[in-house]
C-alpha cells in the first residue's frame, strides 16, 4: 500500500512562541494587501498553535501567492539588449608610425 499522506498531513510540532502548545497544520483564509486592495485567500496552509493560537503560514505557498500576486506576472519579459561590444577597427593594433 502507497503512503498517500498530502503536505499538510504531519506531526504537530511545539509552538516557538509560547512551549507550551503545538502548531498544528490548518487551512485558513489568509489576508494580504495589494496595493490599496485587501486581497483574501481561503483554505491557506498554515501551522495554528493549540494553545496561544500563533499563525505561521507555509513558505512555499506564501511564495507561490507571490508569484501569482506580482503585477507583471503573465506578462512577456522584455528581451535584454547585449551590450555592443566595441570591436578593433582593422589596424587598429598596430603602432603609429615613428613610435
Amino acid at each position: 500500500m502507497t503512503d498517500k499522506r498530502g503536505p499538510m498531513d504531519v506531526f504537530p510540532v511545539p509552538c516557538t512562541e509560547c512551549s507550551a502548545g503545538m502548531m498544528r497544520p490548518r487551512f485558513l483564509t489568509y489576508f494580504t494587501w495589494l496595493g490599496e486592495e485587501l486581497i483574501t485567500v481561503p483554505n491557506f496552509p498554515a501551522w495554528v498553535c493549540d494553545v496561544c493560537g500563533r499563525r505561521e503560514y507555509d513558505e512555499e505557498a506564501i511564495a507561490r501567492l507571490e508569484i501569482l500576486l506580482d503585477p507583471d506576472a503573465g506578462k512577456p519579459t522584455p528581451k535584454r539588449k547585449s551590450p555592443e561590444r566595441s570591436r578593433p577597427r582593422p589596424g587598429s593594433n598596430r603602432p603609429a608610425p615613428g613610435s
